[in-house]
């Protein structure tokens, strides 16, 4: 087995993943109650036969982590649960206080030191390698050993999602969708990409990059307020601040729009200052980088994209539309999250369908006589081309301007053409090139992506979960409770939800 990374093995979203991981763990809770919140929370479009699978499994793969070494919080020998916005229960475990992600990585890669598993990091996929519907393997630039075709009985995508094609994310530098990318140029059914999360609170402080605020400091107590200290979402949903994502996060936006303010607060002035810093040891890190103590001031914060709910249609055994090709995690869409992710069922939703990727992956390898996994250097590198140099970071940094603008968090259907236009011209000469750097298979990627998600905004007239229309503002089940398939060559089709996890 050969894991490819495109950074260090343990750059990733989950690296920096906050929260913790959702899992009926604790006494009162049950697997009906996750069921039904991640359902509300998914705004119609979840599937309820995956939904209940990867809640009913999750305890046990929870299990399964701390039997491997990982340390969760605990108190009095039990592990520590919290509350999460569009939870009824806490039940969200988490691991040094604000770095589940952190101890999560630690604890895989432990597990796989010292096996038989090869790892190669700085490695970058440039295409997957297909024939008559199936695939054979992939194209990887690997940072010692230069362009390499790596053949396998099976390939698996665990490569994340893309909000780096925001202006505002907070994802790491890596996120830029390379591996839904190259599986829509290989055919592979992509789903649900106008569905793109925004989390309510990142740190927001002028030329400082964007940091996440996790939402268990909301579960904790702490308060949204405007500037002159008061407190808005007691006006906006029973739930106050611990409203799903997509309704806190436009909250947010519309008092931005009110006050004309770049930021609101989030207030942690009532709680102890030394639990703050116990609890959340690296919020109070980067608040100590700029001055700010939460225990007597506000945090300013806004939303920033963090999350896609779309990407590589997926079955429960993590298979596409093409044989031989599996994915698992934020880069695809399995059915769990519908139209809004509930906050920490992204890593339970890694976990559950990972493992039933890996497994389908072995099968599937396993019976195909003659595949071993082997590797060989490209004789002759292509080189990049085109006639005149293209300047990547303005290129770059011109794209997550405009997908923020026009398909942030409001969107309307004249900001959302005029960005196809846009993304087509930018296209025609970034496309036809042949780069031999990952900044230019990134910028590709992130055009593809982009296209991707902009296409699926503007065909789905509703709003619904993290998708807002201005200009169709209300959620149409009649017309619209269905996912969005794009297939390359094939446009954009719409299928009812009674048939949304065939693939």
């Amino acid at each position: 087995m050969l894991v490819v990374t495109k950074s260090s093995i343990r750059e990733s979203n989950t690296e920096y993943a906050q929260g913790g991981i959702a899992a009926v763990l604790g006494q009162g809770d049950s697997v009906d109650s996750h069921i039904a919140d991640t359902m509300r929370a998914g705004a119609g479009l979840c599937d309820e036969r995956v939904v209940r699978e990867i809640v009913t499994e999750g305890p046990d793969r929870v299990r399964e982590l701390i039997s491997w070494g990982g340390e969760f919080d605990r108190a009095d020998g039990e592990v520590l649960l919290t509350r999460e916005g569009g939870h009824s229960e806490r039940r969200v475990a988490h691991a040094g206080g604000d770095k589940t992600g952190h101890e999560l990585m630690n604890t895989l890669i432990r597990k796989i030191r010292g096996t038989e598993i090869r790892i190669w990091e700085e490695a970058f996929l440039i295409d997957l390698i297909t024939e008559g519907g199936e695939c054979l393997g992939a194209l990887v630039n690997a940072r010692r050993g230069g362009r390499r075709v790596v053949w396998a009985g099976a390939v698996v995508l665990t490569t994340g999602g893309g909000c780096r094609i925001f202006r505002e994310s907070t994802n790491p530098p890596v996120a830029t969708g390379d591996g839904i990318a190259a599986a829509w140029r290989a055919g592979v059914a992509v789903r649900d990409m106008e569905f793109v999360q925004f989390h309510p609170t990142v740190l927001y402080i002028a030329g400082a990059e964007r940091k996440l605020v996790s939402e268990a400091v909301r579960g904790e107590g702490a308060t949204l307020t405007d500037r002159s200290g008061r407190r808005f979402m007691v006006d906006r949903h029973p739930d106050a601040e611990l409203a799903p994502r997509d309704i806190v996060a436009r909250s947010i936006d519309e008092e931005m729009r009110r006050t004309g303010a770049p930021h609101v607060l989030l207030d942690l002035t009532h709680l102890d200052r030394e639990y703050i810093r116990r609890r959340f040891p690296g919020l109070t890190a980067t608040c100590d980088i700029f001055g700010i103590d939460p225990s007597r001031t506000g945090i300013p914060v806004r939303p920033a994209a963090h999350y896609f709910m779309g990407g590589v249609a997926v079955d429960l055994r993590g298979r596409t539309n093409v044989t031989r090709l599996l994915a698992a995690g934020e880069a695809t869409a399995s059915g769990l999250h519908g139209a809004n992710r509930l906050g920490s069922n992204s890593l339970l939703e890694g976990l559950v369908l990972g493992v039933r990727a890996g497994d389908e992956a072995g099968r599937i390898a396993a019976g195909i006589r003659g595949t071993g996994l082997r590797h060989g250097e490209l004789s002759s590198p292509d080189r990049a081309s085109g006639t005149e140099p293209l300047d990547i970071v303005d290129l770059v940094n011109s794209l997550s301007a405009l997908i923020n603008r026009s398909a942030g968090i409001v969107r309307k259907a004249a900001g959302l053409r005029s960005a196809l236009e846009v993304l087509d011209s930018w296209s025609t000469y970034v496309h036809n090139r042949r780069f031999d750097k990952v900044s230019g298979w990134e910028l590709q990627n992130m055009l593809t992506l982009s296209r991707l998600v902009v296409r699926g905004a503007l065909e789905r007239e509703e709003s619904r979960g993290a998708h807002t229309r201005e200009d169709f503002p209300a959620r149409d089940d009649r017309n619209w409770r269905g996912h969005l398939t794009q297939i390359r060559g094939e446009g954009c089709s719409f299928r009812p939800l009674v048939a949304a996890n065939e693939v």
